[in-house]
Order: C-alpha cells, then sequence, then structure tokens
C-alpha cells in the first residue's frame, strides 16, 4: 500500500470518528422514540382535562401497584415494561409496540384526559384494551405515576 492510500484510509477512518464521538447526539435522538399513532381522542370534555390528583408518594405508590399488576387482569408492565420504555415481555409479539412513557418528547404533548380515556377504554386498532373496572381515582393514580417515566 502506497502513502497516498494510507493517507486516504487515515483520513476516511479519522472522519469516522469524529462523526462516531465529536457530533452532538442529543439534537439528533431527541425525538428518536416518537411514536405516532391515529389513536382516537377522547371526548373533548376529557381530553383536556388535567390530572385531578397530586403527584403525591401516596398517590403515586397506588398508581405503581396498579401499574405493577393490581389493575387486572394483568396491569400495565407486560406491556409498557416495568421502567415504562413500551418494551415489556409481550411487546416483543405486537405488531404495533406499546407507548414509550420515558419518551418526554411525545408524553409532552399527551394531555391526561387523553391518558385516562385510553386506559378506561383502551385504544382502537391497538392491543390496548380498556380497564373498565378501575375506578376514576385509579385510573388518574396510573396516569400520576405514567408521567413520573418521562421526568
Amino acid at each position: 500500500m502506497n502513502s497516498f492510500n494510507r493517507g486516504v484510509y487515515f483520513s476516511a477512518g479519522a472522519a469516522v470518528l469524529f462523526l462516531l464521538f465529536m457530533m452532538p447526539t442529543a439534537q439528533a435522538g431527541e425525538n428518536d422514540c416518537v411514536q405516532n399513532r391515529a389513536t382516537q381522542p377522547a371526548p373533548p370534555e376529557i381530553y383536556e382535562k388535567a390530572n385531578p390528583l397530586k403527584a403525591t408518594p401516596k398517590n403515586l405508590s397506588a398508581g405503581r401497584k396498579l401499574y405493577m399488576g393490581g389493575a387486572k387482569p394483568f396491569g400495565c408492565y407486560p406491556c409498557h415494561g416495568i421502567n415504562g420504555n413500551g418494551k415489556g415481555m409481550t411487546a416483543l409479539k405486537m405488531m404495533l409496540k406499546p407507548r414509550n412513557f420515558t419518551c418526554k418528547a411525545m408524553m409532552k404533548n399527551i394531555p391526561d384526559g387523553q391518558l385516562y380515556w385510553v386506559i378506561k377504554n383502551g385504544s382502537e386498532g391497538t392491543e390496548m384494551k380498556g380497564y373498565k373496572t378501575l375506578k376514576d381515582k385509579e385510573v388518574w393514580q396510573i396516569v400520576a405515576y405514567i408521567r413520573e417515566f418521562s421526568k
């Protein structure tokens, strides 16, 4: 290999290393987690409703218990994952992956009322089934807990 070829390979390698290690990554990956969906919006009176419960330790603990299996038949974690990242054990088999609640860019655009509505009624066209037997307070506790994943 002559010195010209070595110089070309070295320059190309240096450029790759620069791109991999020196370029800022926050901008590139900031919105990568957004999952675009055509989810039906909740009725207007519910869609924009803010969670009436504060994110107190008591409400968050209750929401966590429901998320982790207290909401029958099996809670939220099998699909949405223990860490809320949408990578639960049953998510592997799903064509449309469960919501990633850790995605700040996406979660900031989903109102509390919409989360409440989907938990209570399910989401048509997905495997998200409604939890109609949960009391309103329990659903709002789950919403409060889910919000913690994206903080």
